[in-house]
């Protein structure tokens, strides 16, 4: 078997720190994970919710960031990387890391968030984030930008080929300055950021790019995915990355 290279053990380095099963952080509990101490396999599966890590999609979605950003780069498909719902930005610190760990200098990473969290659907909002009222959790899903900011730092990955859309998606993406997308992340969990997301960025994934979508387990993420698949006449297969995700790639 070949040894590891000096890329390939900096890459995977990076994926287990901005997870943090380096230290092995305490999750905080919530009423989907009661755990309140680390458990690996909470971690690698992306279910807890870290209360140091950069990151809470596990080192099993962590690992499928790098690969569809690898084949991208591998297939020369054109475009940046985008990930909507960054939280604590760990997601694009490991893509960032990645461009750098190839020399790229002439792909992105657009991290779009509200930077504040979710958004209280109210009376009007689509039923199923009514139902899961994830705005109650703001106090941990709302990490402002200018921590994002000092994350990217501490790893030394802060730069011009690093870009914020602050906002809801609604707001900052129809009009966002990204003219092709190689690799789609949605991480918005509602019906509502999802819609959003893939109205305005689908159109500008590459043939050959990636989407990939964190929260498909979740009611009101896959309706969204699954009516907007159905609209736009997609018909490539959903490859799950574990018990919770999904992605595909664009075939036409």
């Amino acid at each position: 078997m070949d040894e590891p290279t000096t890329r390939e053990l900096y890459l995977e380095l990076l994926t287990k720190v901005v997870a943090n099963t380096i230290y092995r952080d305490a999750p905080v509990p919530s009423g989907w994970v009661p755990e309140a101490v680390f458990d690996q396999q909470l971690r690698e599966n992306g279910v807890d919710w870290p209360s140091q890590a950069h990151t809470m999609v596990g080192l099993k979605r962590l690992r499928n960031v790098r690969e569809c950003l690898e084949r991208v780069l591998a297939d020369d498909v054109a475009g940046d990387f985008v990930e909507t719902g960054v939280w604590r930005g760990g997601v694009c610190v490991l893509a960032r890391g990645v461009l750098k760990a190839h020399g790229v200098t002439d792909r992105r990473v657009w991290l779009a968030d509200s930077f504040r969290g979710l958004p209280d659907p109210g009376d009007d909002g689509h039923r199923l984030d009514r139902e899961m009222g994830l705005h109650r959790f703001n106090d941990v899903l709302g990490v402002p930008v200018e921590e994002v900011r000092a994350n990217f730092e501490r790893y030394d990955l802060l730069d011009d080929q690093v870009r914020f859309l602050p906002g809801w998606f609604s707001e900052t993406l129809p009009a966002a300055p990204i003219e092709r997308v190689a690799v789609l992340r949605l991480d918005g969990d509602l019906h509502s950021s999802t819609t959003d997301a893939l109205r305005a960025l689908y159109p500008r994934v590459s043939v050959g790019g990636f989407v990939i979508v964190d929260d498909y387990s979740l009611p009101a993420c896959r309706a969204a995915l699954e009516e907007f698949r159905a609209a736009a006449r997609i018909d490539e297969p959903l490859v799950p990355i574990d018990d919770y995700s999904v992605f595909w790639r664009r075939a036409r």
